[in-house]
């Protein structure tokens, strides 16, 4: 079979872009594209052979270091493809040619204090999906059958799997927000999560205004055509105060300036793994008022079920622009240059 994989860690190199790690190797093209055997499902898991596996930001993360996996990997935590066979050989919760899902979250110990009370995202033995289990980038991977999931049959498998991290991780911010009718909704930065939670908030929320805040223009145009109700750049003020707001963007300027147009009493919710650029707040201007920050880490098993569960009722649609395996390293120089509108995906088979 043919996979992508990460062998050490690289700065992606993009014409334009500033480098930023000079003590690390620059390289255009840091997944290296091999042939490998078919890896064999063990006792507990299911051989998935994969149609389509989406680009995430945490992916550059993952080539550039700043998320530290087992080396080599094969990255790619956005996978829908088709059951194959079982490590048993029987199939038990599946069956041959399902159209199934891999998240992030792909096994975790199911015992710990976590665990056991609906936090597995916090599990001290949490393994991720193409970071410390080999991923989508591929023809075929493996997959615990506890963590795979069933997709709905209305969604075909490219447009299917964003859902998987991008919506899944904002599906599990916008709980967080604890959102009701009658409120105002910020959403800062508009990629590949954002415009899946602004469908989800308009299929699931009678009255919710949405403001969406982007540097980018044609962000904010797909912003307006998917339903928000005001759209502008970061540093301009919306028509009214916010009682929620998420967060998407790795700029720490922008968390400052989501807590600055906080109502008293209100939330933001940071669904980004790490900052790129300091934030610095001012307590009586950013925090004071009883304003409450909230983070995201990781999704749960849940999480994952429930906006699959949104997403074929409603038919949420997601915006993608597809790539081959052999472009995966187009892919990820183009979601660093922000070059992608909604979300990237490689259509395997």
């Amino acid at each position: 079979m043919r996979a992508a994989i990460v062998r050490e860690i690289s700065e992606i190199k993009v014409e334009g872009l500033p480098r930023r790690y000079p003590h690390l190797p620059w390289r255009e093209e840091p997944l290296e594209l091999v042939d490998m055997p078919i890896p064999e499902p063990a006792s507990g898991q299911v051989l998935i052979e994969v149609l389509a596996c989406g680009v995430c930001y945490t992916d550059v993360d993952i080539v550039e270091g700043r998320v530290r996996c087992k080396l080599p990997v094969i990255p790619g935590h956005q996978i829908v493809g088709r059951v194959v066979t079982s490590g048993s050989g029987k199939l038990q919760r599946f069956s041959e040619g399902d159209l199934v899902g891999v998240a992030w979250i792909g096994k975790t110990c199911g015992r710990c204090r976590f665990c056991v009370t609906g936090m597995e995202n916090l599990c001290d033995e949490f393994q991720a999906t193409g970071c410390d289990i080999n991923g989508g980038y591929t023809e075929y991977t493996v997959a615990y059958s506890d963590f795979v999931y069933r997709i709905p049959k209305n969604v075909d498998p490219v447009h299917a799997a964003p859902l998987l991290c991008a919506g899944a991780v904002g599906y599990r911010a916008l709980k967080l927000t604890d959102l009701r009718n009658g409120m105002r909704l910020g959403l800062f930065g508009f990629g590949a999560s954002a415009h899946i939670i602004l469908q989800v908030v308009r299929k699931i929320y009678e009255d919710v205004e949405v403001y969406v805040f982007s540097r980018s223009e044609e962000h904010r145009e797909l912003a307006r055509a998917l339903g928000a109700d005001w759209t502008g750049h970061p540093n301009d003020d919306p028509p009214r105060r916010l009682d929620r707001a998420i967060d998407f963007t790795p700029v720490g300027e922008v968390t400052a300036r989501a807590l600055e147009l906080l109502d008293r009493g209100g939330i933001l919710v940071m669904n980004v793994i790490r900052k790129q650029t300091p934030i610095n707040l001012d307590y009586e201007k950013h925090l004071w008022s009883e304003r409450v920050v909230r983070s995201v880490a990781n999704v749960t098993r849940r999480d994952v079920e429930e906006l699959l569960s949104v997403a074929g009722r409603y038919n949420i649609e997601t915006h993608v622009q597809t790539y081959s395996l052999e472009e995966a390293n187009k892919a990820l120089r183009d979601l660093k240059a922000a070059r992608i509108r909604g979300s990237a995906v490689l259509r395997i088979s």
